[in-house]
């Protein structure tokens, strides 16, 4: 019996050295590396790739996995069907990069997990983000979807070939060959002008939800206000900083940025940090400071600095690449408080603080699947922290940190990039 068992899958990943690969090594999907075996494995059987592309810290890339990957029902499905593919985005950004673009360009938006459907010469017919396991919400499920592919490679092959090979056409007349125009002061103020008419006047950044810190367009106008005098270029980025500083998307009690506000308001975060935020983010604010002289952009540089020196430093001095939005199996669970909490931690400070971070006994965070109030809070300003607070938060804020350690912490990615070090210490720098 043991020996039957064994051979219904033979998943490859467990030798790799990538942490988002090493979290699908007990999948019951017979998944590969991106190596040459799975294509000539798919080429011999005739059978579709399905490539997923993920990295460890994001949030619907476990998603996927608990609901699909883990699943044997759906692993069964894709065994049968497919030579299955798992890629690291941060480990081959080069991968990442062509079927990002593909799934850009035949669905108009993309994001990750990535997944991909294409033939053993690997030409795709086939793009999407996140597939649920069962059709909902107008998504179509694993469990619908694998079934319709398997039917069209098998009944519709050539068309599917003939599909594949002009999305593959139109992805090599897209690849950059020739060389863009001369940077002139024409370019810079067509880029000013595109920022300022997607600028929330009301909220800062830029568009709506969800909103992106995007560190380079704050530069970018900060030294278009140095170069132009523009007031306005600056007003834009002052005001996007500065609600990004008071908004859930930053970390008050442990500081740091999280990814992204899914709100236009700058609330609620997608709660993973990533290394390359924080450096961008230290540059933005620490010349955000050079240009104002405000202490308050210094001030969040210096905790950003103080939250990568304590938890993304390596012992020897390099720099982690993440910390997921999940512990525990919930995204968020590690930041987030309820008001019982803070008054458990802070006793007769607890008011004070209640008051001034917005807290509610119903919360302000939903449960995820059911859009429900949980008691849950995330911590946010309405206004700048007041000058005349600061000193008895720093006391209260270390209470809250001290308790919050002792909570089940999210995963970790431990590569060390050298690209993002790059960043962090140009950053420091």
């Amino acid at each position: 019996m043991s020996s039957q068992k064994e051979t219904k899958y033979q998943n490859r990943l467990a030798s790799e050295k990538s942490p988002y690969l090493l979290q699908h090594a007990d999948n019951p999907v017979d998944w590969y590396p991106w190596n040459d075996e799975a294509f000539e494995k798919a080429r011999q059987e005739d059978k579709p790739i399905f490539l997923s592309i993920g990295y460890s810290t994001c949030h619907w890339c476990h998603v996927m996995a608990h609901e699909s990957f883990e699943d044997a029902q759906v692993a069964k499905l894709m065994n049968d069907t497919f030579v299955s593919i798992k890629v690291d985005r941060e480990e081959r950004p080069d991968i990442d990069g062509i079927y990002m673009t593909v799934c850009q360009m035949m669905t108009g938006s993309g994001g990750w997990p990535l997944t991909i459907i294409m033939t053993p010469e690997k030409k795709p017919f086939f793009a999407a983000t996140y597939i649920p396991k069962e059709t909902r919400f107008g998504l179509t499920g694993m469990l619908d979807l694998i079934p319709k592919i398997q039917d069209v490679w098998t009944n519709r092959k050539i068309e599917v070939i003939e599909s594949s090979e002009k999305i593959t056409s139109t992805i090599q007349q897209l690849s950059p060959g020739t060389p863009g125009e001369e940077l002139n002061g024409h370019l810079l103020s067509s880029a000013y002008e595109a920022l300022s008419a997607r600028f929330d006047p009301e909220y800062g950044g830029f568009g709506s939800a969800p909103k992106f810190p995007i560190p380079h367009n704050l530069l970018f106008l900060l030294r278009y206000w140095k170069t132009t005098h523009d007031k306005k270029a600056l007003q834009m980025a002052e005001q996007t900083m500065q609600a990004m500083r008071r908004g859930g998307i930053y970390d008050h009690v442990g500081f740091g940025f999280h990814r992204y506000s899914t709100d236009r308001e700058w609330l609620v975060p997608h709660f993973e940090k990533m290394l390359y935020d924080q450096a961008m983010l230290v540059m933005a604010y620490t010349e955000t400071f050079q240009a104002t002289g405000k202490p308050e952009y210094e001030q969040t540089a210096r905790e950003i600095i103080a939250y990568v020196l304590r938890d993304m430093t390596v012992p020897e001095g390099a720099f982690y690449s993440a910390e997921d939005a999940d512990s525990e199996g919930k995204e968020g669970k590690f930041y987030v408080w309820t008001e019982d909490e803070i008054r458990q931690v802070l006793g007769d400070r607890a008011n004070p603080v209640i008051e001034l971070f917005n807290i509610t006994k119903e919360g302000n965070f939903e449960e995820e699947s059911y859009r429900r109030k949980t008691g849950q809070n995330i911590l946010h300003l309405k206004v700048s922290l007041p000058e005349e607070s600061a000193s008895q938060w720093e006391t209260d804020r270390q209470k809250l940190f001290a308790y919050r350690e002792e909570r089940f912490h999210p995963h970790k990615d431990d590569k060390i990039l050298t690209d993002w070090n790059g960043l962090m210490i140009a950053a420091l720098a």
